[in-house]
Order: C-alpha cells, then structure tokens, then sequence
C-alpha cells in the first residue's frame, strides 16, 4: 500500500443515506470537514461488520477509508459509522454501560488491500488507545470477513470514569456476514449489531468493497437484508433504549453457523545448515472458548515454519499470517539403557492483534507426553487428535505425521503409528476373519443336513 485517505466527518441530524459510489480519491491526505457531496448520499455496509443504521441525533464521527495498491489504484473501499456499547466494573464492584463513539481523529495504520493468499485488512485507530478492524478473505468469486477485534482503553477516563480493570482489553469474534461476489459493492443503510461477551457493536450506513477491480468501486450493489423496501429506518441504539428495551430491526433471525469444515493439510520443515532436521504434516484447528467456542483453521498456504532443531529437544513454530502462533516442543527421553524415545512435551498458542502484534490471549501447556515413538522413527495419526492447552483453548489435530529428530534424506523414517489408528487397522483383519468363520460354521452345519436327509432316503433290506 503506497497511498491511502481517510475521511472523518461529524454526523449530521437528518442525513439522508442514499446509495451512491464516490469517486476514487486522488491523494494520501486525511482530512476532516464538510462531507462531500457523493459521500453524503451513501450509507454503505462494510460487510454486515461494519454495520449500522440510519444517521441518528448524536455527536458521531464517519469514517471513509481508500486504501491504495501499489499502482495508487483503488483496491478497498469501505465509508462507514459505528459506535459500541460497552459494559464494565466499576471500583465499587458496580457493573456500567458505556458508550464509546468514534472520536474526529482517526487513523488507518496497519490496513492493506489483501490478494489471493493475504486477507484484506481494514484497520482504524480512535481516541485514547482504542482501535477496530476486520480481515477480509478472498475466494475465486466471493469476499467475505472473517475476524474482528475490537480493542477498547479502559484508562481512557472519559469513557470509563471508574473503571476497575486498567489497560487495553480486546474482543475477537467471528464475523457472521455471508459472502458478497467479487466486483460487487455491500451496502446496508439501517443498523445492525453484533453482540460479544459484554460488547454491543453497532454499524450503520456502511458500504465496503474489497479487492476492488481496476481501481474502480462498482456500482453494483449487494443490499442487506435490512434494507428491503417495507423496512423503517431503524434508531442507532443507545444506553437507554439497550438497557431498558431489546433492540430489533427489520433483519430476519440468524441462521445457524455452518459446522467449520476440517483444515487443510499443510507441510512443514526446518533445515540445519543444508540438512532438513524436522519435518511435520498436519491439519491445524484452533478452539478457542470465548462467550461462544471459536474455532480457526490454519491456512498452511499463509503459514510460515520456524524454529530449531537439538539433539535433546526440537521446536516447530508455525506462524499463520502474523495472528496466530503455535509452538511444538518435542524432547528426548531413555526408556532404558539402550532405547531411547521422542515425545511431545510443550504446546504453546498466541493470538496477536492483525493491527499491532499485541497478545489478544496466550496458552501453554509444558506438561504433555503425546506423540511418543522411538528415535529414529517417526509418528503418524490419520484421525483427528486434541491437544488440551488449558480451559479455554484445544489444539486439533489431523492426517499428523511428524519426524522432529534424525531425519535423513529430506524422508520421513518408517512410522509409528497412533492407537487410533492401529485399533482401525486391527479391526479390519478382526472383521474379516469372523466373518470366514460364520461362513466355515455356515457350510459346516450345511454338510450335517446333508449327511442326515442322505441316510434316512435309504431302508435296510
């Protein structure tokens, strides 16, 4: 990204939201002011992510991000309004709602137009310390949001006069927004709301586009289903009407999410020097429990391999776009005099903030003894195995086969293989046996009938 725009202006009583697609802008400059005219005839919708309703009678703050490629094309587009409902304790033991706006200054660090391997990624910064953003993912006809992480300050005494938790606390949910076709432009004018934990996140008046073609924001549009002709405006919800009321809108009710489908199989190694001294393939998925279980798949096409290799103990660190770090630590134990095994002693996760590397949530476990097999060979489970990392967080694991020590020629050694999976292999010989001798016993009893009606057809003379 060479150039990018962002645009802030202040919410108008009255602003009629009417769909419209503005120019691209020309130049990396941020500016507050009067909002231009194709602007203020939109609402657009950055993926049922970005979401909200009509303009409403309250100091608030839109936010138009261009971001540029490296030609200075247009390649994500998103004009938006948000606002969040957030509940906290207090000193006294009290639990608060507030309501934290957009401020007039916000910036846009860390967002990137995204291509086919890296997600799209709108980030903004806001008042004292908080932040938002979402990636969006790319299919070969679709884009879609896939995570959010809000990040609100609770030293901002502003907004949390008497707050008694102190510092920055992140929320990551999934986004529950469908796919849009490529070439195509979301927009949803009434708002909508996602609800986590104790965050209520608001949007209205959204349009996003991501992976814009040719530098040019379509004009064709994907309308949410908030926006169907007999639907009212919808008032942006406050305190008020949150605490003392449910908030509805016009929107039908959500579908149940689609069970999260296995991960693909990725491969993986480290070299010392010139020589490959670990090698591993598996199929990743994170759980993750927060208000709802979450579960992320690693991409192994956008997940790099790092670590090292010892003689006593090997380290595989697999890093998934930046957001996600997973570490194996394996070690070496003498089960006698002379036999020695490896084994799986150490599991570690780390979920960082896409905008700046911060921790979101971080679990180990260093006591594990899995995946044992002896030295010199390597381990293998086809099915699906889980890793309990602590309360809150599981590693799944699928089609594993791994080799952290002794590897020669770039080739796994013969493997050892998982209970699971042996249990499976037994049963087949078990099945097939069995039945052979239902089958021996079935032409055994038939013989006996046989001889029998062939003696009584015969009378003695």
């Amino acid at each position: 990204m060479t150039a990018s725009e962002v645009f802030v202006a202040p919410a108008r009583p009255g602003r009629s939201p009417c769909p419209g697609v503005p120019a691209a802008a020309g130049s990396s400059t941020a500016a507050m002011g009067p909002r231009r005219s194709a602007a203020s005839s939109r609402g657009r919708l950055l993926l049922p992510l970005l979401l909200l309703g009509v303009s409403g009678f309250f100091q608030s703050y839109a936010v138009e991000v261009d971001i540029k490629d490296s030609s200075n094309a247009t390649c994500l587009y998103a004009d938006w309004m948000m606002r969040f409902l957030i509940t906290y304790e207090s000193n006294n033991g009290d639990y608060k709602t507030t309501t934290l706006n957009l401020s007039s200054s916000v910036t846009h660090n860390g967002s990137v137009c995204g291509n086919d391997t890296q997600a799209a990624l709108v980030a903004v910064q806001f008042g004292e310390g908080h932040s938002w953003s979402i990636n969006i993912t790319k299919t070969n006809e679709t884009y879609q949001g896939d995570f959010i992480t809000l990040t609100y300050n609770t030293n901002d005494t502003a907004v949390f006069p008497d707050a008694k938790r102190k510092g920055p606390v992140t929320v990551l949910l999934k986004d529950p927004a469908g796919p849009v076709q490529l070439n195509t432009v979301f927009v949803c004018h009434n708002s909508f709301f996602i609800e986590a934990e104790n965050i209520t996140q608001i949007f209205w008046n959204v349009t996003v586009q991501a992976f814009v073609q040719n530098g040019t924001v379509s004009k064709k549009e994907t309308r949410c289903p908030a926006d169907t002709p007999t639907s009212a405006p919808t008032v942006p919800p406050t305190i008020a009407n949150v605490t003392s009321a449910p908030i509805t809108t016009s929107s039908p009710a959500p579908t149940p999410p689609k069970p999260v489908e296995n991960p693909d199989t990725g491969n993986y190694s480290l070299k010392s020097g010139n020589k490959t001294c670990f090698l591993a393939t598996v199929g990743l998925q994170l759980n993750v429990s927060q208000d709802k279980p979450l579960l992320i798949n690693i991409n192994p096409k956008t997940t790099v391999a790092d670590g090292a290799c010892g003689n006593t103990t090997a380290t595989l660190k697999l890093n998934d776009g930046n957001s996600t770090l997973i570490g194996f630590t394996f070690a070496v134990k003498n089960t006698s005099a002379s036999v020695q095994k490896f084994y799986l002693r150490e599991v570690n996760v780390t979920l960082l903030n896409h905008l700046n590397g911060s921790v979101i949530s971080s679990a180990d476990n260093n006591n594990l003894s899995k995946w044992d097999a002896f030295l010199g060979s390597s381990y293998m489970c086809r099915k699906e195995q889980t890793l309990q990392i602590n309360e809150n967080v599981q590693v799944h694991t699928f089609n594993l086969w791994i080799q952290p020590f002794l590897v020669e020629a770039n080739k796994f050694a013969t493997a050892e293989e998982c209970i699971a999976d042996s249990d499976l292999n037994f049963l087949i010989p078990i099945a097939v046996g069995v039945a052979l001798g239902f089958l021996i016993i079935l032409v055994f009893i038939s013989y006996i009938i046989g001889r029998r009606k062939s003696r009584t057809g015969y009378q003695s003379v």
